[in-house]
């Protein structure tokens, strides 16, 4: 009889074995490369966990900018169902008042025409009543074909209010999936970011804290010890913002951002207890009775184009190849912006970050 022994296993080689250990490796290092930065190597350097950081931060900002536009369009597509249904409804209750008054006017002509005239003359209690009804029904011809044509208008009309709501009801759907992948995209990269800043010490991450925010600090205590004699110091947080100095549209809208100072930056937020980059400067010139899109990319086309030699006061800059961040210029360099998560709303040259342009709103 066979034998059915199970087959030795033979010991692994010592090119066997680094052969394993190297696809052991392989294996390793592609898993990580899908995981994503979250599962980077500890051993970075402090200049390395900052610079990653800050690409996460600058991609983050990019897709809540995207979220904006979404969410705006979600928002609208949202007013538009509401709208929709509510003149369906209206169209609703005039289609059931035709209907309601057509079947009157057919159980009247029912009623009616079961005598004969003559009969319903002599047997009427009230003969003027009577002939007062007949000329009613004698015109009942006329009247009933009306009454069909306005029920088969209110039908069509509540059809196709119906089909277009169903059309906004979908746009919705879709909208709202997109303002879920966004936000998912803005919170996976912000929560990398925040588990490379814990690798760091406390020291280490102080000094990239300072770094971060050193332009705006740098700016403001060089304009209070002289050395820079151009730059705007920023407000402390909860002081008032500056008068107006012209009472300009403009000058408002400055105001308005300094009285931000301090304030969070908060993904998706427009005011007035926190803001991202476009809510901030869209809250500015909001109180300056001019109203500006959502984004920073359709916000750099909702006002006339100016170069940089031509800043003045109130102009929107923007940053960055892809126009994903913006700030509030207030003159001689500096602008006032909502930088990034973990941050708030300060004052910043112009000159902190790559530039894409810049617009007057009108």
């Amino acid at each position: 009889m066979a034998s059915h022994r199970k087959p030795r296993q033979r010991p692994l080689s010592g090119g066997t074995v680094r052969t394993a250990a190297t696809l052991a490796l392989a294996g390793a290092a592609t898993a990580t490369a899908f995981e994503g930065t979250s599962q980077a190597d500890p051993r970075l350097t402090p200049s390395q966990v900052k610079s990653e950081v800050d690409r996460l931060y600058e991609e983050a900002e990019a897709a809540t900018e995207r979220y904006n536009g979404a969410k705006e369009k979600a928002d609208e597509a949202e007013r538009a169902l509401t709208g929709l249904r509510e003149e369906t409804a209206r169209k609703t209750d005039q289609l059931n008042t035709a209907r309601s008054a057509l079947g009157t006017l057919a159980a009247s002509q029912y009623r009616s025409g079961s005598l004969g005239t003559a009969v319903q003359l002599a047997m009427a209690d009230d003969p003027q009543e009577y002939l007062a009804q007949s000329s009613f029904i004698a015109r009942a011809g006329d009247r009933n074909a009306a009454g069909i044509t306005t029920v088969r208008r209110r039908l069509d009309e509540v059809g196709k209010l119906k089909e277009q709501a169903a059309g906004r009801l979908a746009d919705l759907r879709s909208r709202q999936e997109e303002l879920a992948g966004h936000k998912a995209t803005i919170e996976g990269k912000l929560d990398t970011a925040r588990r490379l800043l814990a690798k760091l010490t406390a020291e280490e991450r102080a000094a990239y804290e300072a770094q971060s925010a050193g332009a705006a600090s740098g700016a403001a205590s060089g304009a209070a010890s002289g050395a820079a004699p151009g730059a705007v110091p920023a407000a402390p947080k909860g002081s008032a913002p500056p008068a107006p100095a012209d009472g300009s549209r403009a000058a408002r809208a400055v105001a308005f951002a300094y009285g931000a100072i301090g304030k969070p930056y908060v993904w998706g937020a427009t005011g007035p207890s926190s803001f991202d980059c476009s809510g901030l400067t869209q809250a500015a010139w909001r109180s300056a009775g001019v109203s500006l899109p959502r984004t920073t990319y359709t916000q750099i086309n909702a006002g006339r184009r100016v170069s940089r030699d031509q800043l003045a006061p109130g102009d929107l800059v923007f940053f960055y190849s892809g126009v994903t961040h913006v700030g509030l210029y207030i003159g001689n360099g500096q602008m006032i912006h909502a930088p990034r998560p973990g941050s708030t709303v300060r004052l910043a040259p112009i000159d902190s970050m790559p530039w894409a342009g810049a617009s007057r709103p009108a």
